[in-house]
């Protein structure tokens, strides 16, 4: 395929270049003017380097910025598809086991006021809050089944080529698959050493950390670009107890 696109650009060029030619070649015979054709020609080739300048660094620069929002909103999209499927119902389940969420709790209820500066204030914050689960036995094949029906969508996800744009979300994925993988390879999730249920805490609380930072960036995404999704966003935020998709 590559050697066919190059050969077809060869081709291409040396038609051009014939093309040029045959038109020099034909107003050489009509008007009998040399000089006026290489004074045109100088004066062509002189504003070739500008034009080269423009075309590469302008035009190429604006068409890069063009390319890379298309991605962003693929990307953003795919982000969109996965809180909508499983991370909200996963940041509300995880939090529920939170013994420390009432210190954050108000931080996260997220407003159409909010401003960047409010955002960043909140991120950082949440850098240095302890994340911590109480896990209870017996809500853990919940979490197994819950996962386990959406392995096909989360392989979906892995496999789309936008998540290379993003590594802190390919991350929070590959820690959800790995959580899965975990819960669904034993036979039964009763009667564990209290070792391993420190272990699938472990699991547990790294995809929630990820989870929260992705969410409330994945919240400021849409107050800026699509308010009426944010507007539901809001209402059915997982951190506030009052929330309802009801619009009073």
């Amino acid at each position: 395929m590559d050697r066919f696109y190059l050969r077809w650009q060869v081709l291409l060029g040396l038609l051009l270049v014939s093309i040029s030619a045959l038109l020099y070649t034909l107003h050489y015979i009509i008007f009998r003017d040399s000089h006026h054709i290489f004074i045109f020609m100088l004066g062509k080739l002189a504003f070739l380097p500008i034009e080269v300048l423009f075309v590469t660094l302008i035009i190429h620069q604006l068409l890069n910025e063009r390319e890379k929002r298309i991605r962003l909103e693929k990307l953003n999209m795919v982000i969109g598809a996965f809180f909508s499927e499983i991370g909200t119902k996963l940041v509300r389940y995880f939090s529920n086991f939170d013994p420390s969420l009432d210190d954050i709790r108000r931080e996260l209820i997220v407003t159409g006021e909010w401003s960047d500066e409010k955002f960043n204030k909140v991120s950082d914050n949440l850098k240095s809050y302890e994340y911590k689960l109480n896990v209870e036995e017996s809500t853990l094949e919940d979490l197994r089944v819950f996962l386990n029906e959406r392995k096909d969508f989360l392989l979906r996800l892995l496999e789309n080529p936008s998540l290379l744009e993003h590594e802190s979300f390919t991350q929070l994925l590959q820690a959800v698959f790995h959580l899965e993988e975990e819960l669904i390879i034993r036979e039964s999730l009763k009667h564990l050493p209290e070792s391993d249920y420190e272990h699938l805490s472990g699991d547990m609380q790294r995809v929630y950390v990820m989870l929260v930072h992705q969410w409330l960036d994945y919240m400021r995404y849409l107050k800026d670009n699509y308010p009426y999704i944010f507007s539901l966003a809001m209402r059915t935020n997982p951190f506030d107890k009052n929330a309802t998709p009801i619009v009073s």
